[in-house]
């Protein structure tokens, strides 16, 4: 199998074939004597092995996050913001090597890492942009001679735990805004894609060096979720930005609500696009198939469901295999390919259980369920997408599978397919492709969708930074990247002023002393 100038590609990220996995900006601390192995699952390879986070190097990073924030949070929000400009021109320098590398650590097509690091370079030009608007609101007071206003100050210690699936932009997506905000961040990347997350240390410690910044700005560390308990129980820690599974994410949640510390959820998604007979139908197989093997169907926002009008079913599926018939599978790092592995080889037997189940259920699997095998499949994680009719009602239609799975529903009524939408625990993303406005704007409306994203004509994968990112239900209700999600990041004051000379109470109470 080609290489694809991976060892250049290596080199150029500051690779190396055992790394230390702890930093608190510029230094690094190797410690430990527990390793990490990072195989890819393109060709079930030996990348190259990390370091795992001691409880004293833990200590140390935390301690110097703590320091390094007396400083950075008295540096001016504009300030802050040129150095996150400076991050991302050097995002554009390493654009290439980091995309490569994330589709090779983590098995999305090379297209789609070059994507990724693209929102890592547009979160940091909404978020320069954003460090001069960082602005609260003037009330008028009831009370003469009073003025009222709200502002926003930084919260501290902002922890990152990211998942495997998009290895590098979610920590982006957080740290851009944090920082500007005035925060230091603590990044426990996903254990099963190590590499790129100290590709990006390496690339912001180069910012650190050259600005002559402190140490404690952007930290690392890495391990299982051993590790990730450490950040979601310190009280220092005064938020946790948690993606991940939803039973993570009641775990993560419900420690650090004990402790009345700060959480964003992003967990799962069970994402469906309502298909009606007004759909452009061309568009709607284009926007399906995409949201259903992007990243071999492993993106939280990745289509599961495709609830299909009665009337056009049967010419909806049709079309869909012919189009499934046309996906080529192989090295994601070879662009003619549109879908790579899975992650690794459990996620493979995830899928296989999950197939079984839909058959068991009495649903029927009419394309693809086959593990691919052969020399340009040597990792086992390669699987033939899947079309299966099913029912919504079903248990496993219910549950997210990490997996290129997509089912086809029926419906009859708009309303119906509505509810058949809305009837699982997920709320992230959501669809409907039609050209009536009368079905659009009720989707739209608070009869239609329940999720975090609806939109018409567009399918479920691939949102944009510029919009609050996030989801309803068990997907966790936090929101991230555009909009007003900066606040989050930041704590939030209400002042009042009093420029008379009285002293007059709200509401008309009176509390006379002699």
């Amino acid at each position: 199998m080609k290489n694809y100038g991976l060892k250049n590609i290596l080199n150029d990220l500051r690779i190396n074939e055992l790394n230390s996995g702890t930093s608190s900006g510029i230094n690094w601390y190797d410690n430990s004597e527990n390793i990490l192995n990072s195989f890819s699952p393109v060709n079930g390879e030996l990348i190259a092995k990390v370091k795992v986070t001691t409880k004293e190097d833990y200590e140390r990073v935390i301690n110097t996050c703590i320091n390094a924030f007396e400083i950075w949070k008295s540096i001016p929000a504009p300030k802050r913001g040129d150095i996150v400009r400076k991050f991302g021109n050097k995002l554009r320098e390493k654009k290439k090597s980091l995309g490569s590398l994330v589709s090779y650590e983590m098995g999305k097509s090379y297209q789609e890492g070059l994507g990724e690091v693209q929102e890592m370079i547009d979160i940091c030009d909404f978020a320069v942009g954003l460090s001069r608007q960082l602005h609260g609101f003037t009330m008028h007071s009831e009370r003469s001679n009073h003025r009222m206003y709200e502002q926003y100050h930084p919260l501290g210690l902002v922890g990152i735990i990211s998942a495997f699936n998009f290895p590098v932009a979610v920590w982006a997506w957080n740290s851009a805004l944090a920082w500007i905000c005035g925060n230091v961040c603590i990044w426990k990347p996903s254990e099963k894609t190590p590499l790129c997350s100290i590709a990006c240390q390496n690339i912001m410690s180069e910012v650190i060096r050259e600005n002559n910044l402190p140490e404690g700005i952007s930290t690392l560390i890495s391990g299982d979720y051993n590790i990730g308990e450490w950040l979601t129980n310190d009280n220092r820690v005064k938020l946790i930005s948690a993606t991940g599974s939803t039973k993570m994410g009641s775990i993560v949640g419900a420690k650090v609500a004990q402790r009345f510390g700060k959480s964003i959820l992003e967990l799962g998604g069970n994402n469906a696009i309502i298909v009606t007979p007004h759909a452009d139908l061309d568009m709607t197989i284009i926007g399906a198939v995409f949201g259903a093997v992007g990243t071999a169907g492993q993106r939280c926002t990745s289509t599961r469901r495709l609830i299909i009008h009665e009337s056009i079913y049967e010419i909806v599926k049709n079309k869909l295999i012919d189009a499934y018939k046309q996906i080529k599978i192989g090295n994601p790092l070879n662009e003619k390919n549109h879908v790579g592995p899975l992650i690794d080889k459990s996620a493979v037997n995830n899928f296989k259980l999950a197939l079984k189940q839909v058959e068991n259920e009495g649903g029927n699997i009419i394309f693809g369920g086959n593990i691919l095998k052969g020399e340009s499949f040597d990792s086992g994680c390669y699987v033939q997408p899947v079309l299966a009719e099913a029912e919504n009602s079903f248990k496993i239609v219910q549950k997210e599978t990490f997996a290129p799975i997509l089912y086809l529903l029926k419906y009859s009524k708009i309303e119906q397919a509505i509810s058949m939408q809305n009837s699982v625990p997920q709320g992230l993303s959501s669809a409907i492709m039609t050209n009536n406005l009368r079905e659009s704007e009720l989707f739209l409306s608070h009869f239609g969708s329940d999720c975090g994203i609806a939109n018409v004509n567009i399918g479920t994968s691939g949102a944009e930074i510029g919009g609050a990112f996030g989801g309803e239900k068990e997907t966790g209700g936090g929101r991230e990247s555009g909009s007003d999600a900066w606040k989050v990041y930041l704590r939030r004051q209400t002042n009042t002023i009093n420029f008379s000379k009285d002293l007059p109470l709200a509401q008309g109470i009176k509390f006379n002393l002699k």
